[in-house]
């Protein structure tokens, strides 16, 4: 009996350690943030589900952000009447534009600002307001608050916001970043299929040693994109535009485009243009975004007036000549679409899907108002990112490496395991 008692012992001490291992396993871990090296901002995506319907405007205002690149980061045509004020349906998810800033030595955004309300408390602020993408804790320690029970209404509280640079690249191509709050029904495998990378990618950016996520980690997402060569002194230096989608640029006067055959950034006059600094190329008759071919017996000779910047209030444009092999196609546009006013039950609870081929194509605009139609072939998937694998800055935390539900049953098991041994001996 004493023999059997010793055994009861020893199986209930391996038991306890390895119990207490497991609940180890239930802490969730933080992911890498990548380090500040310098004081250089990038372009980042924010994804944000809409908590209640809301005005563009509205949306931008709490994100400190142009209401019209929000619209052009989505692919929302511009062109309709009074389209800032269109009020965006609840549930509906978009990408907001930021400037990724370098604060504390780690990648974050901290330009944003909600002023409180009489219902607010830091839970409802972080969790439906901001959809996730900042958590109470942070709110509490980004703005010294002693008591987060008691929040003076008017306050301005400060909001950091997750996001990534890796130097707007990802396998030394441009890329952009989007910080993407996972959702009960998403898999790392579905996000990476539903925005045109792999496993692989997504982990390594992430610093992921498993690819279990669960709702409410935040990850990075790399997004292929159109990169500019703006000189520094431009005042949009460094932009940067995804595959599928615009940007708004010169005080609204100028719209980018990047897509869908290649990763080539085109520039154009934008619909909203109205006082603007000429956009005509020196001595031609082209104007920004024209392009003229004439075959011959040694190729074709293409002359083009691009965008090279916006500087002083000026639009620097420039004409360039080059002898092809043949003829380029026409300029294809990623397809824009009409402001959203409803959104579909299945489209509520995943993530904003990629630009999908339909297989047609438009020529070259003629007039200042980007083509409403267009195709777009699929993205080219990115193979794993080359350099650091550090990852993002998760606002409730980063990427959890571990299921904690998958713990449960092993201690429970042996939770029976060692009352049934220790019944016996008795």
């Amino acid at each position: 009996m004493g023999k059997l008692k010793d055994s009861s012992s020893i199986v209930w001490s391996w038991s306890l350690l390895l119990m207490i291992s497991n609940v180890g396993l239930l802490v969730k871990a933080k992911s890498t943030i990548e380090p500040c090296a310098n004081s250089d901002s990038c372009n980042a995506l924010l994804g944000y589900t809409l908590y209640t319907d809301l005005k563009v405007s509205e949306v931008g205002s709490l994100f400190n952000v142009d209401p019209v690149s929000i619209l052009t980061a989505n692919a929302i045509d511009i062109s309709y009447p009074d389209v800032e004020n269109h009020i965006l349906p609840s549930q509906l998810f978009v990408k907001i534009p930021i400037s990724c800033s370098c604060v504390d030595g780690i990648r974050k955004s901290v330009s944003t600002h909600y002023k409180t309300r009489p219902s607010d408390t830091l839970s409802s602020i972080a969790s439906q307001i901001y959809s996730g993408l900042v958590s109470a804790d942070q709110l509490r320690e980004a703005n010294a608050i002693q008591d987060p029970d008691v929040l003076d209404v008017g306050v301005s509280l400060i909001v950091p916001l997750p996001c990534t640079c890796f130097n707007g690249t990802d396998n030394l191509l441009p890329a952009v970043y989007l910080s993407y709050v996972v959702r009960d029904v998403d898999t790392l495998a579905g996000i990476a299929a539903t925005y045109r990378t792999t496993l692989t990618d997504l982990m390594n950016v992430n610093a992921m040693g498993s690819p279990a996520i669960k709702a409410e980690d935040i990850i990075a997402v790399p997004l292929p994109a159109c990169a500019s060569k703006f000189p520094r002194y431009a005042s949009d230096n460094g932009m940067i535009v995804p595959n599928g989608s615009y940007a708004i640029t010169a005080s609204h006067c100028v719209q980018c485009s990047c897509g869908p055959g290649n990763l080539n950034l085109y520039c154009m006059p934008a619909s909203l243009a109205v006082s603007c600094s000429s956009m005509q190329c020196r001595n031609s008759n082209l104007m920004l975004g024209n392009v003229t071919m004439q075959q011959s017996s040694a190729g074709c000779n293409v002359t083009t007036c691009s965008y090279g910047g916006f500087v002083n209030g000026t639009i620097i444009t420039s004409l360039s000549t080059s002898l092809q092999p043949r003829c380029p196609g026409p300029q294809q546009f990623p397809p824009l679409l009409a402001p959203p006013s409803s959104v579909s039950r299945d489209k509520m609870f995943a993530p904003a899907p990629a630009p999908q081929s339909d297989g047609a194509g438009t020529t070259i605009p003629k007039t200042s108002v980007v083509p409403s139609t267009g195709s777009l072939p699929g993205l080219s998937p990115a193979s794993g990112p080359s350099g650091s694998a550090s990852g993002a800055s998760g606002a409730s935390g980063a990427s959890s490496l571990v299921n904690s539900l998958a713990t449960f049953p092993t201690a429970f098991t042996l939770y029976l395991f060692v009352k049934f041994m220790m019944s016996i001996s008795l």
